[in-house]
Order: structure tokens, then C-alpha cells, then sequence
């Protein structure tokens, strides 16, 4: 009895986007943390969990229509009213807490210099190319079709949602200009590279789809192996090494940086475990659960070293 209800929940979470929503909170406390800013307003978070669900789950009730081999396609159709329901739910509270925010922000929001407002909109713009646009006069346009492009649109759109937002919106909630930092620049890169090699290791599980769609995807053009040993390791040492030299130039407690180190040779670690195939939940729970992984590691290490 407790098993079927377990794997419900599992499912829930997991295939309904909220551990997205989860994830995407969590990161933007550490780098609210990082960057040694007091944490944002629960309107503020509200708005970011529900706006991630609702983002994730778009391309599954719009794409979805007959059952297929696919898990988590034929979960969406099971519950495709609930889920109509629960999108229209979250718009409104999106919506709401949107609202809330401009009304008691918006006299500090119009006077913010115009990088402040190339930041606002670049991210949520980014993201919304990811879909793109079917126009008469203008045609079909999307990044998500460009294969090789695909992990380093969503590592952007992510890293800006949970590395400059935090921090922006906070200093719109103070009355405060914001202003770009040289460790916000370095978390940006780093939460960028730390997705983007996310997203091409989730891309090692949509192999055959994307191959038979001739949608170029790197391991598409260069191979599984290749992928593997010359695009997502290299990456994850490249990351692992600027963090150490960035860490030993900023003299962090050892602590600090062992508790950093973490995700890096977790990441590693299932970059090389890539070469079997693994079950959906397996890129859903392992692979996506190394942003909450580096989250909770990076905000446990200012919190207490």
C-alpha cells in the first residue's frame, strides 16, 4: 500500500515540475547568500516557484495528445484536467503576487538605470524564444529547435532567475539602484556552466527522439562517448578548477570550499555514469537533483563558515 502511494507522490513532484519550482527557490537562496544579501520576501519566492512550474509545464499540456512509451507523457495525459486546473491556479497566483510586487515597488522600479531594465527583460525574453513564436507574417521561430544552442538558452534563462533576480529585486524592494558585482558575475558563470552541463546530460536521455527528429543536439553530432569524455567532463573540471582558484583568491575557510567542491565531483561523477541508460526518475531525481544539491551545500557553507 505505502509503495504505489510513494511512487504517486514521487510522481507528483517530480513529473509535475514542482521539484523545478523547489530547485529554483533553493538556488536563488544560496545566491541571495553568496552574495551577501539578506533573503528575499515570500511574495518574491511564491512568484519564482509557481512562474518555474507553470514554465516547465507548458511544452507538456501543448505537445501532449496520444500515449506513447514515455512515462511522463502518459502521466500528463492521465491527469491532463487536474493539470489544466492546477496551470490556471498558479497563473492567478503568479498574477496576484506579480501585482502586489509592482504596486508596492513600482515607484523605485521606474527610476532603476536602463542596465537595470536590460536585465529584467533579457532572461524572461530568453526563455520565451526557448518556445518561440508561430506568426503568419513572421513564421515559426524557436531555440528550442536548435540542438547544440538548446542546453546554453536554458543554463542562461536559469542562472539569471536564480543568480542576478534575487538580488535585483531585493534592491528594487529597498529603493536601491543595483549594482553588478565581480562574485555575482563569477556566480552567474558558474550557475550557467553548472545547467548547461545539466541540460546536455538530460539531452543523453532524448538521444533517439532527437536523432530521428534530426534535431543536432551534441550527442547527436558527436556521439554518446565523445559527449561524455570531451564536452560534459572537461566542462566539469574547468569549473571545478576556476572555483578552487577563485576560492584561493578569496581566501575562503577550507570548509567552505570542501562543502563547494560537493556538487562539482557530483557532477563529474554522474556525467561518467552517463554511458548507461538509465530510467527516466533517474534523470529526473538524480541529475535535476544536483541543483538542489549545490544549493543546499553552497548556503550551508555561508551560513556557517
Amino acid at each position: 500500500m505505502r509503495r504505489p502511494f510513494f511512487h504517486a507522490i514521487t510522481r507528483f513532484i517530480f513529473f509535475g515540475n514542482y521539484f523545478y519550482g523547489i530547485c529554483a527557490v533553493a538556488l536563488s537562496m544560496e545566491a541571495s547568500l553568496q552574495q551577501q544579501y539578506p533573503l528575499n520576501s515570500l511574495l518574491y519566492y511564491t512568484i519564482v516557484f509557481c512562474a518555474t512550474i507553470l514554465y516547465y509545464t507548458r511544452a507538456y499540456i501543448t505537445e501532449v495528445t496520444v500515449e506513447t512509451t514515455n512515462k511522463r507523457t502518459n502521466w500528463y495525459i492521465q491527469f491532463k484536467r487536474w493539470i489544466f486546473f492546477s496551470q490556471i491556479m498558479l497563473t492567478i497566483i503568479v498574477a496576484v503576487c506579480s501585482s502586489i510586487f509592482l504596486y508596492h515597488n513600482w515607484t523605485h522600479l521606474r527610476w532603476q538605470p536602463w542596465l537595470t531594465w536590460i536585465l529584467i527583460i533579457i532572461f524572461p525574453a530568453t526563455a520565451a524564444l526557448y518556445y518561440g513564436f508561430n506568426h503568419p507574417r513572421l513564421g515559426r521561430f524557436s531555440l528550442r529547435k536548435s540542438g547544440w544552442l538548446k542546453p546554453f538558452v536554458i543554463g542562461f534563462s536559469w542562472a539569471g532567475l536564480v543568480t542576478v533576480y534575487p538580488v535585483l529585486c531585493y534592491s528594487i524592494e529597498q529603493g536601491l539602484v543595483f549594482q553588478p558585482s565581480l562574485i555575482g558575475l563569477f556566480l552567474f558563470i558558474k550557475n550557467f556552466m553548472f545547467i548547461t552541463v545539466l541540460c546536455i546530460m538530460f539531452d543523453i536521455k532524448d538521444y533517439a527522439v532527437d536523432y530521428n527528429y534530426q534535431l543536432k543536439t551534441f550527442v547527436v553530432k558527436v556521439g554518446l562517448r565523445k559527449t561524455i569524455f570531451y564536452i560534459l567532463i572537461p566542462l566539469c573540471v574547468i569549473g571545478l578548477v576556476s572555483f578552487i582558484a577563485f576560492a584561493i583568491a578569496r581566501h575562503f575557510h577550507i570548509m567552505k570550499i570542501a562543502l563547494n567542491l560537493i556538487p562539482f565531483i557530483s557532477l563529474i561523477a554522474v556525467a561518467w555514469s552517463m554511458h548507461r541508460r538509465r530510467p527516466i526518475l533517474y534523470y529526473l531525481f538524480i541529475i535535476d537533483g544536483l541543483m538542489l544539491v549545490k544549493a543546499l551545500c553552497g548556503s550551508v557553507a555561508m551560513i556557517f563558515f
